[in-house]
């Protein structure tokens, strides 16, 4: 069946053509994806939702408006619900079958407008053909709604591709929570959400947006949702809300402020990519070793206090990449925490085998970073996360692949207590001054942090002194005493040298 065909777009036709007020329900929600909600740098703990009108339905093929005077309309491919059967009060278990269908949506909206909407969205995303919807829909019956996918094209380039495997809330809980107050009909239609890659276009882009399902039978999809974009030619009067955009909503609606072109501009990481010899030596001594070898230099202010890692059996190697807090202010707050800031910076610009390092004044009465921002990282490739505040969602960050160590979980958000401030400067975390470029290393004793300067010869001198304590241990273990072995003396050190000599010897003639 193609949308022209449902009942959803003939209702839709209807209303547009005479003006009638027919038509269900089409509710969209804000925020499903997590590749989204990291973008957005939170994540919601429950679903919530907005309403379009059925005015804004359009079919494949159709053109899009942007409006004269504005500047921000953004795309969002989606995989659209339409409901079967009427729901109300349904379970989880039950909600799937009162789904005939799912088909492509793209969620338009205006950004220029949203602070018309106080939230509701209505002028920003209510607009004639503001909601796509087609061209054919794929049969309930016929997909797991665990594995549908939706990809999105902007001229031809790929620009989302996302499955329901990842949803933060699953399409049974969509139907089952919104049936608990409201009667789903037959006809309404849920929009699921969209991930990463939501952006501007501008008038002569083509957006196209397909939602397939890759592993039933016969691979059934709904065909490409086509929209055209044109430019309006008829200006805003004086009778409401005129469009008006700040960086910002630029930066909200690009993803992120270079797209944008607006400052803060993302910089190249400062920090040099450690020598993978070193890396390696490092990788084999304790921090406990590394501290030693530190302190016969002067350096005994190198530990980063009060920090564990998540995970029992944790080690870590990197190159420092730095994030400042200040002690929250809500005047600070209002100019420095919102939009594209210096926590969503470091996170999304973190390159492979560095480590971000927070100073967050040793305060654990709120989170640092959260599972978003971490699963970002770990994408990323970095080599871990160090912060001497606490993590949100600690068993969710403690079960990803990414190496964090903290002071511990805490469930309140960054704004509770800080400011994210500036990125790759000097900062002190848990006592130890570090430096962008800095090596951190850290095991079950903690991190610790080592000037990049002296980093070569302390990891050769590390690697030599686990070597000569593990023979001691052997000593030890045969049955000598602690006394003049532990450290050594003349004799036992006389004995070591021949030993380790016999042992190159032996290398050599492998």
């Amino acid at each position: 069946m193609t949308i022209d065909d449902s009942t959803a777009a003939a209702q839709s036709a209807a209303h547009r053509s005479a003006g009638a007020a027919t038509g269900g329900k089409i509710i969209a929600v804000h925020l499903n994806y997590p590749s989204r909600a990291a973008q957005r740098g939170r994540t919601p703990a429950q679903p919530s939702y907005f309403l379009k009108p059925w005015s804004s339905v359009a079919v494949s093929g159709e053109t899009i408006e942007r409006p004269a005077g504005a500047e921000l309309l953004a795309f969002e491919g989606e995989i659209a619900i339409i409901i079967g059967e009427p729901a109300r009060r349904v379970s989880v278990a039950d909600a799937w079958s009162h789904v005939s269908g799912v088909t492509a949506a793209n969620d338009f909206g205006l950004y220029d407008l949203r602070a018309a909407d106080k939230g509701s969205n209505l002028r920003s995303k209510g607009g004639d053909g503001y909601t796509p919807l087609g061209p054919a829909i794929i049969p309930a019956a016929d997909v797991d709604p665990t594995a549908i996918r939706v990809r999105t094209w902007v001229n031809g380039d790929l620009v989302q591709d996302d499955t329901s495997d990842t949803l933060l809330f699953p399409f049974a809980q969509l139907i089952a929570d919104l049936s608990q107050l409201a009667t789903l009909e037959t006809g309404d239609v849920i929009l699921t959400g969209t991930p990463a890659g939501s952006s501007v276009v501008v008038p002569g882009d083509v957006v196209e947006v397909e939602v397939d399902a890759p592993t039933a039978p016969g691979t059934p999809t709904t065909g490409r949702l086509v929209t055209t974009v044109v430019q309006g030619e008829v200006p805003f009067g004086d009778v409401g809300s005129k469009p008006a955009v700040d960086d910002h909503q630029r930066i909200e609606a690009w993803g992120d402020a270079e797209r944008a072109g607006v400052g803060p501009t993302v910089s190249p990481s400062p920090a040099e990519p450690l020598d993978p010899l070193v890396a390696e030596q490092l990788a084999q001594v304790a921090t406990a070793t590394l501290s030693a070898k530190l302190r016969g230099r002067g350096y005994t202010e190198v530990f980063v206090e009060g920090v564990q890692a998540s995970r029992p059996g944790t080690r870590m190697v990197g190159v420092a990449r730095t994030l400042r807090f200040v002690a929250y202010r809500p005047d600070l707050f209002a100019e420095r925490g919102n939009g594209f800031n210096a926590q969503k910076r470091i996170f999304d610009t973190v390159e492979p085998g560095e480590v971000i390092v927070i100073e967050a004044r040793g305060e654990r009465g709120t989170g640092t970073v959260g599972d978003v921002l971490a699963l970002r990282a770990q994408h990323r490739g970095a080599a871990g996360v160090v912060t001497d505040g606490g993590i949100r969602d600690l068993e969710q960050v403690a079960s990803f692949a990414l190496p964090t160590f903290s002071q511990g979980g805490h469930p309140s958000v960054l704004g509770r207590r800080h400011v994210p401030w500036e990125i790759d400067v000097a900062v002190t975390c848990g006592g130890a001054t570090i430096l962008p470029g800095d090596v951190i290393v850290g095991d079950g004793d903690g991190v610790i942090a080592i000037p990049r300067t002296l980093v070569a010869e302390i990891a050769a001198e590390a690697v030599a002194q686990e070597a000569e304590d593990a023979w001691i241990a052997e000593q030890v273990v045969q049955g000598a005493a602690v006394d003049g072995l532990f450290p050594m003396n003349a004799a036992w050190r006389a004995r070591y040298d021949a030993a380790r000599a016999a042992e190159l010897d032996s290398e050599d003639l492998l």
